[in-house]
Order: structure tokens, then C-alpha cells, then sequence
């Protein structure tokens, strides 16, 4: 199974695009740009230069990945949600050496309208909500909300609010994995 591409999107030469992924409507891929397997950009999307999306990553309706930007794995990106790439752009001053890294990790998620600041790490299996701002770094199955972005709990693999009991243990019944917060960090303990 190839790539599928709408006839309405355009990929530059040079963009690689994965097995099983599929570019919807008014989406423009550019060059040098590496699109995983088994991903999918809703319509009016833009993606690159230069950038790398992994595997199984689903990006919704309205989403720019600009250079600076490194998606890994299974990350799902909301409707309209936001990145930046510089931390003070002027339209009269060209800024495109200053692009500023911006790495979301393994099976994030972005809500729907959040903007992401350049120059932070989204941890892995993070859950940023809704209209969130982040502007510093996001921990590993950390909750995020409001604005500025702040962490007001954690989440499982599978997105799930945890309860921490006494020893700061949870477990999510859906999933059924454990977790063990480590000195700040929330670790795996067995599915």
C-alpha cells in the first residue's frame, strides 16, 4: 500500500511520504521534509522544510509543522493547534538562522487550538489540553492546561487521568499499566 495524496495537495520534490500515510485536501508538503508510515494530515495542513514526522502520527484539520520541528511517533496534534519557531519575529528582520528546536515526544497529544512555544520538549505520552500555551518544557505523561501552560496532573499511555495514592503509585484500569512517581518523574512500572 502506497501514500495516499489528494489531488488538491501539493508535496515538493524532495518530500518523503511513508507507506499507509495520507495528505488530505489543500495540504502542502515541502522539500527535504520525511513523513512517516501510517500518518495522516487532515486538510490544510503544511509541513517543512526540513522537518521529520515518525510513524502513526495523525494531524488534524489546520496545522503548520514549520522547520524546527521534530515529530516522533504516534503523536496526535489537534485542529488548529500552534507551533513557533522563533521566539521574537519581526517581518523586517530575517530570523531563519534563530529557528529555535521544538521536539514532541512518543505518543503526545496536542489539543485542539494549544500553541506551543519554540524551544520546549513535549514528554512523552504528555496530554496538552485545549487553548494551552506552553512555554517551557512539558515532563514525560504530564497534564497540561490553561495559560501560561501548567501541569495540573498525569496521564497513562492511554491518556487517562491518574489518581496517585499515598506512595505515589497509580494504575489505569483500561490499560492496565502502573506508574511509580520517581522524583518528579512518573515511570512505567508494568502493563
Amino acid at each position: 500500500m502506497s501514500a495516499f495524496v489528494h489531488e488538491t495537495a501539493v508535496v515538493d520534490e524532495g518530500a518523503r511520504i511513508g507507506e499507509g500515510s495520507k495528505i488530505w485536501h489543500f495540504c502542502h508538503v515541502m522539500p527535504d521534509t520525511t513523513i512517516g508510515r501510517g500518518c495522516s494530515f487532515g486538510q490544510n495542513c503544511v509541513v517543512g522544510p526540513h522537518v521529520r514526522v515518525g510513524d502513526g502520527v495523525k494531524v488534524q484539520n489546520n496545522v503548520s509543522i514549520y522547520e524546527g520541528v521534530e515529530i516522533e511517533d504516534d503523536v496526535f496534534l489537534g485542529p488548529s493547534m500552534v507551533f513557533t519557531n522563533v521566539i521574537n519575529p519581526r517581518a523586517f528582520i530575517a530570523r531563519r538562522d534563530e529557528f529555535r528546536r521544538t521536539l514532541v515526544r512518543r505518543g503526545a497529544t496536542i489539543g485542539a487550538n494549544a500553541t506551543i512555544v519554540c524551544g520546549v520538549t513535549i514528554g512523552r505520552y504528555a496530554l496538552i489540553g485545549a487553548g494551552a500555551v506552553v512555554t517551557r518544557d512539558v515532563v514525560d505523561h504530564a497534564l497540561v492546561v490553561g495559560v501560561p501552560g501548567r501541569q495540573v496532573g498525569w496521564v497513562s499511555r492511554a491518556g487517562n487521568t491518574l489518581t496517585l495514592d499515598a506512595r505515589g503509585e497509580a494504575h489505569d484500569a483500561e490499560d492496565g499499566t502502573r506508574y511509580q512517581l520517581r522524583d518528579g518523574v512518573l515511570e512505567l512500572l508494568a502493563r
